[in-house]
């Protein structure tokens, strides 16, 4: 006979249902650690079951080290706010950011073998799953190195998260709310391309025939409609390369002349390399 006692006991460890409690003791005999495991077995396996549902909620978590030399990203997803909320839910989001933050991950199957405070990535999963009847999944990660400064902004109740990398030490105390800015730019206008040498042939061409189409279709002959398409790429550039936006706390400015102050201010140049963007369900 399993007492109400023991079911309370093991809902307190688990968070999982009291019928799910007292259905896992019975399975155990009694043994609360044998108990623990079943829910843990119950949760994975129950996966399949959510498999199509829809799980456009969820976190995006970033972590940055206090040298600015390391930074990790994550989306972990859920089916619904309220889980999204959950302190569990979010420091399961935050123990995977966390892993990911100190070494470098091959695989997802490496990313769940590896223990936080004596428990498997995925022995954490496993509870997450058995408490919350949800579709719950890691969707996207990176992790980025540097010889030079990471800066990162995570924005709407950790719905969006950037990653900014510069190419040298961003160390003056004024210089770093400016590198935060151009975080944030990244975050409001999407940039695509942090300078046009990053932009590719094969985008460069669908834009072009694009602009060059609509030119033909308002009656321009070809060759006009091929100048055209070629001055339009200006506003391209514009709109999608990082350096070339206008800054939006300043519409005086673009993005170079702010990192052009960044430099300026740290005492040597600085250029932006890379930008990791993650916002919540995005299209990948």
């Amino acid at each position: 006979m399993i007492s109400a006692q023991t079911v309370k006991e093991l809902r307190e460890k688990t968070g999982a249902g009291m019928a799910d409690c007292k259905k896992a003791l019975e399975e155990a005999g009694g043994e609360m650690e044998a108990a623990i495991e079943w829910l843990r077995k119950r949760g994975a396996a129950s996966v399949a079951k959510r498999a199509d549902r829809d799980a456009n909620e969820g976190t995006v978590i970033v972590k940055t080290s206090a040298d600015g030399k390391t930074a990790a990203i994550v989306e972990v997803n859920c089916e619904t706010d309220f889980v999204a909320r959950n302190e569990e839910f979010v420091a399961f989001a935050n123990a995977i950011c966390d892993v990911i933050a100190s070494k470098a991950i091959a695989s997802e199957d490496e990313l769940w073998a590896t223990e936080v405070g004596g428990k498997s990535l995925a022995n954490l999963r496993d509870e997450i799953l058995a408490k919350f009847s949800e579709k719950i999944g890691l969707r996207r990660w990176e992790r980025i190195t540097t010889n030079g400064h990471i800066t990162e902004y995570t924005h709407a109740g950790n719905r969006l998260g950037v990653l900014v990398e510069f190419d040298a030490p961003v160390t003056s105390d004024a210089a770093k709310p400016m590198a935060r800015d151009v975080a944030m730019q990244i975050a409001a206008m999407q940039p695509m391309f942090v300078d046009r040498s990053k932009v590719d042939e094969t985008t460069l061409a669908k834009e072009l025939e694009i602009y060059k189409q609509a030119a033909i279709e308002e009656g321009k002959k070809e060759d006009i409609a091929e100048r055209i398409a070629q001055g339009k790429l200006g506003k391209f550039y514009e709109e999608q390369v990082l350096i070339e936006q206008t800054f939006v706390k300043d519409p005086s400015k673009k993005i170079s002349d702010v990192v052009a102050e960044i430099g300026k201010i740290n005492g040597n140049e600085v250029k932006v390399v890379n930008f990791v963007r993650f916002n919540l369900g995005d299209k990948i």
